[in-house]
């Protein structure tokens, strides 16, 4: 809490979004009544320097659904990136982006992922990677019940199959408590 990619983090955790496609993100990918983002691109570090891409795949590019937490923190986020622009002044250059560098242009991926890093250290936290806050994200869904359909979708698989296939440590678990849950809907009622 209070760090400057804070809001960056939350998304990760929250829609199990790429690294690649966080640093991406611009303002104008907010949908703030409706409480969306749509994920349209990626940043990527190629031999010539940093460049916007298309995302991973096809079914990348998709509209996630975004609870009131992170919208909250993405509004926290933008009134602190308004005084990072002042402080900034005409060194300032202007991309749109959500998690920007602190002149405005493209973070390199890397750079918040040694910020993740160090953080970790600092809270005392087991070594992690930064795409393990994804499959955090993924896991937290499919073991709170949310459907593998919406789970594929908010992760932008190509196909539900690496959906089942990438989580299935977790089915196991969701076997038992359907078990559970079919007892109790084919219980004879005694009259």
């Amino acid at each position: 809490a209070g760090e400057r990619y804070e809001a960056a983090f939350w998304l990760a955790v929250s829609t199990g979004m790429r690294l690649g496609e966080l640093v991406g993100l611009k303002w104008a990918d907010i949908e703030w009544t409706n409480k969306q983002l749509r994920v349209q691109r990626q940043v990527q570090r190629l031999s010539t320097g940093l460049a916007f891409s298309e995302p991973k795949t096809k079914t990348s590019r998709r509209m996630i659904a975004l609870g009131s937490e992170p919208v909250e923190k993405l509004r926290k986020h933008l009134e602190s990136q308004s005084k990072d622009r002042q402080k900034a002044g005409e060194s300032w250059i202007e991309n749109d982006l959500i998690f920007p560098s602190v002149i405005g242009t493209p973070l390199d991926p890397s750079n918040l992922y040694h910020i993740f890093k160090e953080l970790l250290k600092k809270a005392q936290l087991p070594p992690i990677r930064f795409h393990d806050l994804r499959h955090t994200a993924a896991t937290l869904m499919l073991l709170q019940g949310t459907h593998p359909k919406i789970v594929q979708e908010r992760l932008g698989h190509s196909d539900i199959s690496m959906t089942l296939n990438t989580y299935s440590h977790v089915i196991p678990s969701m076997q038992a408590e359907a078990a559970e849950k079919l007892d109790e809907l084919l219980m004879p009622i005694s009259v």
